[in-house]
């Protein structure tokens, strides 16, 4: 397999980890290239399991970003006296929020980043319990109460906005629907 073959077989995964731990997709597409700079530069082809590998540096790359933007978001919020005023959104943006993915991305966001990753590892990437377990260097229980507890707060979070969730059975999952 060949760089860009490696690109072509694997982006989507890696922008729809990195949109889901984000939550923008202006940062999404940065990290998604970051990552594949970095595949590029190493010995990719040594790897086992290149996809688990590089949603790793994925998860990786995003931590960091969360990390400098919890570190912007207290220095504004100690400095705020000196903000003039907050920018708009654009019409884009706010089209975007009425859209049924942002509003997915916008429940995940809300969760603590350790129970984030694991939901977005679990149900968006469609790894399994020791794939996340290997992957994240856990153990497999932790992987599963974190993805007790993220289903749990993403339903509370749903039933607060006044959506009801039904239970659909088949397929692997438990799947919801839900009427809002």
């Amino acid at each position: 397999m060949t760089n860009k073959e490696l690109f072509e077989t694997y982006r989507s995964d890696v922008y729809r980890m990195c949109y889901y731990m984000l939550g923008q997709s202006a940062d999404a597409e940065d990290i998604c290239q970051e990552v594949f700079m970095t595949a590029f530069r190493s010995d990719w082809t040594s790897m086992k399991n290149v996809k688990a590998w590089l949603l790793k540096i994925s998860v990786n790359q995003c931590l960091n970003v969360l990390r400098r933007r919890s570190n912007l978001r207290s220095k504004l919020t100690k400095h705020s006296h000196r903000l003039v005023g907050s920018p708009e959104r654009t019409p884009e943006e706010q089209f975007q929020e009425r859209e049924g993915a942002q509003e997915w991305a916008e429940s995940i966001s809300r969760l603590p980043i350790k129970i984030r990753t694991v939901i977005s590892l679990r149900f968006v990437h469609d790894l399994g319990i020791s794939e996340i377990a290997e992957l994240l260097n856990i153990p497999q229980g932790t992987v599963k109460s974190r993805q007790y507890k993220g289903l749990k707060l993403l339903r509370n979070q749903l039933e607060r906005a006044g959506k009801q969730a039904e239970p659909i059975q088949g397929g692997r999952y438990e799947y919801q629907t839900y009427k809002g």
